[in-house]
């Protein structure tokens, strides 16, 4: 199956030193499994080179988590959203970021209704499945703020009232590089509200020139039904999914592991701040989902380094001396993987 499901590669410098789990044998025997791996072969009708990111933003649904797509303008992260909600039959709703969008204009608010002479509650593009906030750091913090409480609680408060939000529920976030022009970075509190933060690259060469060819063909990435992409799994795959990684042991040893490389972020010295105990919880819960999806009823160290990069790298802060050295965070991270012994 590794052509369905594909470990997250360590940092372009090697720090991992090639530590990705084995291919994951053929999810044939678990067709609930098999409805997932058919979720990926639909997204690629429409999006090309982006295995890893369908990848994550799977596992972010089984974990319950959300997930912040990083790139430059024009690397399909839109695309990618939109295409994963097709595939997987949920309800989606888009919301563009922008300096003057307001706290309300996300969550909903109070609209005086004369017919009734009282003020009713007008629901917000977060009460979906998947939301996807484009540009989520393109509108000021006040705004940005407004996800914290659906995000972590996974409901809305307006004016006392509490509202459940619609089960499944996550965010995926896009975002430009924050050395772009008009951006805001996000606080420090939302950032570790994230599951996984993805970085999606320029494609490649051959992935380019095929981006083309489909396009020259008729290509239009506002009609994925013409594309051919169409619902393979449901809200109940994705249920019966979520139970089965809750089923997936975790050894002491591998317990331990997880702590051991989280403490070491804290003691790293270009880092001015460390990763939290929720963010070895998203490890653990990102490893638990991986090791399911690689169809094994238990995690790995293996297991444990693939994600470590897009669980923990939007975690940490580089000092600002580091920063003026050019150092990176996912080598900062990797020569952490490379130098905390794995459990045998």
């Amino acid at each position: 199956m590794s052509q369905q499901y594909e470990p997250y590669a360590p940092a372009a410098s090697g720090a991992a030193n090639g530590t990705a789990p084995a291919p994951p044998p053929s999810p044939g025997e678990d067709p609930v499994r098999e409805a997932l791996a058919q979720v990926r072969r639909e997204v690629a009708k429409a999006v090309v080179g982006q295995d890893a990111a369908v990848t994550g933003l799977i596992i972010a649904l089984l974990a319950k988590g959300h997930v912040l797509l990083e790139g430059v303008p024009g690397v399909a992260k839109t695309l990618l959203v939109r295409s994963l909600s097709a595939a997987l039959d949920l309800d989606t709703k888009r919301v563009q970021f922008t300096p003057d969008l307001m706290p309300g204009d996300v969550t909903g608010s109070l609209i005086y209704d004369n017919r009734s002479s009282g003020f009713s509650f007008r629901e917000g593009p977060v009460f979906t499945n998947i939301l996807l906030a484009d540009e989520i750091n393109r509108t000021p913090p006040k705004t940005q703020a407004s996800l914290l409480e659906a995000m972590e609680e996974r409901q809305v408060t307006v004016d006392g009232a509490t509202r459940p939000l619609p089960e499944p529920f996550i965010v995926a976030a896009t975002q430009n590089p924050v050395e772009y022009e008009g951006t805001y970075p996000l606080p420090e509190a939302q950032l570790d509200r994230f599951l996984l933060k993805m970085t999606l690259d320029l494609p490649g060469r051959e992935d380019e020139i095929e981006v083309i060819r489909r396009h020259s063909g008729g290509f239009d990435p506002r009609n994925l039904a013409a594309a051919g992409v169409r619902p393979v799994a449901s809200a109940r795959d994705l249920e019966l999914a979520r139970e089965a990684v809750a089923r997936v042991t975790v050894a002491p040893e591998v317990l331990a592991y997880i702590v051991d490389l989280v403490r070491a972020t804290r003691s790293a010295p270009s880092f001015q701040l460390g990763v939290s105990p929720r963010g070895a919880t998203a490890l653990l819960n990102t490893a638990r989902a991986w090791a399911w999806l690689s169809g094994r009823a238990f995690v790995t160290p293996d297991d444990v380094k693939a994600l470590t990069l897009p669980a923990l790298r939007h975690r940490v802060a580089l000092r600002p001396e580091a920063q003026m050295d050019g150092v990176n965070v996912d080598d900062v991270l990797g020569s952490i993987l490379a130098t905390v012994p794995v459990p045998r």
